[in-house]
């Protein structure tokens, strides 16, 4: 049984964008995250393993695939890249579920023992998942870490959340672009090693939704030159952005939830408070899908707006709606934020995120 479960073990809290997603195929013509991090230190090695085993499947005739996903961001992509094949994508973690907390029932477990590719984050975001993954998955099947193989170790951030001392970065690289399009490099090869006839299909929604990735940090850039300098902070409750405030040069000044995912303490509400008071921030995030009473509280008090409607891992929309994707909740989530503090987000609601492909994937509610 195939076990390709890759291990973080350390990091360091450095910089930035994202790299990785080698491929002879045409579409990497599509311009490519480049750039190293300022402090990058050449150590590539877990990237780099987790990359290999994500382009380790043999090659299989015939036409059909299964696919199995962890949270919908990445079940969007890889269904978007898979549409119009016989490629099946599975997501397996419901919308509106904490993935940090998501403990998978035995229909999982059937789910990974089918499946020949499974698709999750990594960076130590699903581990219930990979338990159960490296207990069923069948002779042949590869486990693709995606996040593992785009984010080097120098880039590794850690914070409020995801403190350095627990020795796991934040995870959420899918809400920067730059990162994304790396991902949907390694799923893409991912896909095509394993099933060769579908290059062509496959090639082709890649170069689509890679424009797509490209018009929304563009169109970010635009808008966040919009927000007042002095506006560029975020107090989240949830720690969702470090890897897009990094790209876009906002602050993230704090997270509600600490890495217990409880409630804060009533000498953080009152720090957090007196912090907002003093940064002078016009508006603090909540969430859409977790309601904070306390980050309600922290901006009532501090006489600040509270902006309840972020989301990082539930796609906005009804199942089939174009806005039910990876490109909508960007669109959704930056929108919100840049016009919160101030900016103007016209740059950005022109972004068109229907790409008129069809997305057959499953996504469990």
């Amino acid at each position: 049984m195939r076990k390709n479960v890759a291990v973080v073990l350390v990091g360091l809290s450095l910089v930035l964008t994202a790299c990785s997603g080698d491929s002879s195929t045409p579409a990497d013509s599509v311009s490519q995250p480049s750039e190293q991090p300022a402090g990058f230190d050449g150590d590539t090695s877990t990237s780099d393993e987790a990359t290999a085993t994500c382009k380790s499947g043999a090659p299989r005739e015939g036409d059909t695939l299964k696919v199995v996903t962890s949270v919908s961001p990445l079940t969007s992509l890889a269904g978007t890249l898979a549409a119009g094949t016989g490629i099946e994508v599975t997501g397996l973690v419901p919308e509106g579920t904490n993935s940090h907390t998501f403990e998978p029932p035995p229909s999982v477990a059937k789910e990974l023992a089918e499946a020949d590719l499974v698709v999750v984050n990594g960076l130590g975001l699903e581990d219930p998942i990979l338990e159960m993954a490296a207990a069923n998955m069948k002779d042949g099947a590869v486990l693709c870490e995606v996040g593992t193989a785009v984010i080097l170790r120098s880039e590794w951030i850690f914070d409020f959340s995801f403190p350095q001392e627990a020795g796991r970065p934040n995870p959420h690289a899918w809400t920067n672009p730059p990162s994304v399009l790396s991902y949907l490099t390694v799923i893409r090869d991912a896909m095509t090693q394993m099933l060769p006839s579908t290059i062509q299909v496959v090639d082709e929604n890649y170069v689509k939704v890679s424009k797509l990735i490209n018009d929304l940090d563009a169109a970010m850039i635009t808008a966040t030159d919009t927000v007042p300098v002095r506006n560029r902070k975020l107090l989240t409750y949830h720690d969702s952005f470090p890897y897009t405030a990094r790209r876009y040069g906002y602050e993230i000044i704090g997270a509600i939830q600490p890495q217990s995912f409880s409630d804060p303490t009533p000498a953080d509400v009152a720090s957090l408070i007196k912090q907002v008071k003093d940064e002078q921030v016009p508006a603090v995030f909540g969430s859409e899908v977790f309601p904070s009473p306390v980050l309600e509280q922290i901006g009532k008090e501090a006489g600040v707006r509270y902006v309840d409607t972020l989301r990082d891992d539930d796609l906005p929309g009804e199942v089939d709606d174009p806005e039910h994707s990876w490109g909508g909740l960007m669109r959704y989530d930056f929108v919100t934020i840049v016009e919160a503090l101030g900016g103007d987000a016209s740059a950005l609601k022109a972004v068109e995120v229907d790409l008129g492909i069809k997305d057959k994937a499953y996504y469990p509610q």
